[in-house]
């Protein structure tokens, strides 16, 4: 916790250089309790746009998961304080590293520091949750994940149809016991092929929960 506090006070002294034209409050006015409101909220908000990413990336594996037959494989997920499946979880981890190369941290501390152009520490709170959109990204969020799990879902419906085929041919094969290895070993080729392309779906969102808070008015 001391830590950051520290890497706070330390955004917020480097910021400080570049910012012009901010509003002055005096400490002991009545307008510094709405502006501690106002950046406690503006924080909040790109914490959760933020998270919101991730939780596309992780609902897209959870699809792929249902689909392939490995949602029973489930751990606690301290983070969420919920039951996640092995592929959700793995998408997790893949999402963070991907955050780490495409210089997601560095994305935050830009949206952070562009966040007091568009949300000057005037203390209007009220004003500042007008003009923020997150349910703009919340609208990306099942549609990014869908389109993210739509290869594997479409590989993972066209080995089933190939499986109920199967079936109907030779009945006296246990599709049960054939069926699931398939769709294992399937499911884990087709995740090998398609995550080489999670780059650019957890790019754009990046892009998009940055732009909430970096655009101008």
């Amino acid at each position: 916790m001391r830590v950051k506090v520290g890497l706070a006070f330390l955004v917020a002294l480097c910021a400080q250089g570049v910012l012009v034209d901010q509003p002055v409050i005096s400490v002991n006015g009545r307008e510094a309790l709405g502006a501690v409101a106002q950046q406690v909220i503006v924080g909040l908000a790109i914490g959760f746009s933020v998270r919101l990413v991730f939780a596309a990336v992780e609902l897209a594996g959870e699809l792929i998961g249902l689909q392939m037959g490995l949602n029973f494989a489930s751990f606690f997920d301290p983070s969420s304080n919920a039951q996640v499946s092995a592929v959700a979880r793995f998408f997790g981890h893949m999402a963070m590293l991907l955050f780490v190369v495409i210089n997601g941290h560095l994305m935050i501390l830009m949206a952070v520091v562009k966040s007091f152009d568009r949300f000057p520490a005037d203390g209007n709170f009220l004003q500042a949750l007008g003009q923020m959109r997150i349910y703009e990204l919340g609208t990306s969020l099942f549609s990014s994940a869908l389109w993210i799990a739509l290869p594997m879902i479409a590989l993972l419906l066209f080995v089933n149809l190939t499986m109920g085929i199967i079936s109907r041919v030779a009945p006296q094969m246990n599709i049960y016991a054939v069926g699931f290895p398939v769709t294992l070993t399937v499911g884990m080729l087709g995740i090998a092929a398609t995550l080489p392309m999670l780059e650019q779906p957890v790019l754009a969102l990046m892009q998009q929960a940055v732009d909430l808070f970096a655009a101008q008015r």
